[in-house]
């Protein structure tokens, strides 16, 4: 199965595992899937995760995070696109849902949220909303 947009694809099965209440979800790991989930946990959307090398490919392991038995992630949204790309410079970051979300940008200096662009005062790739 080839994915055209892996990022997509994990922010799929992140949505769908958080709309079942599902505790755990893998998938193939890739360097901005990793990032992905560095972010997620730091914020606190996720549990944990837990990358695998012992098999013929890498895999992450992804525990939900519940909050009040339902998923701490709310919802998510992917913005930029492969077929249609949305950049955003320094003082365009938009604020997810009044603040109460994050933004993740993908920036010359590495994939960060997007305070952490605006103070580093970087833009970059608007990847998704997370709520």
């Amino acid at each position: 199965m080839t994915v055209s947009d892996p990022i997509a694809a994990f922010l799929t099965r992140l949505r769908n595992a958080a709309a079942v209440n599902q505790p755990k979800f893998d998938l193939p790991y890739s360097k901005m899937k990793g990032e992905l989930v560095r972010i997620l946990k730091r914020e606190g959307y996720i549990a944990g995760a837990r990358l695998d090398t012992t098999g013929k490919h890498p895999v992450l392991h992804v525990e939900n995070k519940f909050v009040n038995k339902s998923a701490a992630i709310a919802g998510l949204k992917r913005v930029s696109k492969p077929g249609l790309r949305k950049y955003v410079g320094a003082t365009e970051i938009p604020r997810v849902l009044g603040g109460m979300g994050i933004a993740i940008l993908s920036t010359s200096s590495g994939v960060m949220t997007g305070q952490e662009a605006k103070r580093k005062n970087v833009g970059g790739e608007l990847l998704a909303y997370v709520w």
